[in-house]
């Protein structure tokens, strides 16, 4: 049985290749302190232990909730994702495509964040460790860092706890 495709006006989340199997809210309050490799974290993103439905997307599109998805599944990952959020994405989105073509990468898709210049950039790998794809998305940033300063974050990380490997849900492609 095929799972029916999560669709927006402009973006498909099938392509995305993340684990739709649950998903997080974002909440005002801290729902959950988590401590991991001798570091605290306090989430504020709950996490729903549903299946992500196009119902919920549309509510996420219509900004009445704020939706995330995990990027891991089972300590792998299919995604590279650069979030960026500075004040200049349109000088984040030539550089980081000319230096994605000298990496020889030619699959990946911007989209827009919560906000205009929120960028995410996702690139789409083969079932990666959570090891292998800190270390390529990493090897990507610190190119990337030598001609733009540094405004975005990685993920897969793996300093973060697996509740912190998810992405805000963009809203639509960007188009620079």
């Amino acid at each position: 049985m095929t799972k029916p495709s999560i669709k927006g006006p402009d973006i498909t989340l099938d392509s995305l290749h993340l684990n739709l199997s649950h998903y997080y809210v974002k909440r005002r309050l801290i729902v959950e302190k988590i401590t991991f490799n001798n570091r605290t974290f306090y989430a504020k993103f709950e996490r729903i232990d549903e299946a992500l439905t196009e119902t919920v997307f549309s509510q996420h599109l219509d900004r009445q909730y704020i939706i995330a998805a995990s990027i891991l599944d089972q300590g792998k990952t299919n995604n590279l994702i650069l979030e960026y959020r500075g004040a200049e994405p349109s000088r984040f989105y030539h550089t980081s495509k000319h230096l994605l073509h000298t990496f020889q990468i030619e699959k990946y898709q911007y989209y827009e964040g919560k906000k205009s210049n929120y960028l995410q950039l996702f690139i789409p790998m083969e079932s990666l460790t959570l090891k292998e794809a800190d270390e390529m998305v990493h090897k990507i940033s610190d190119a990337l860092e030598t001609r733009l300063p540094k405004e975005w974050k990685c993920f897969p990380d793996k300093t973060l706890p697996e509740c912190y490997n998810i992405i805000t849900l963009p809203y639509q492609e960007y188009r620079p």
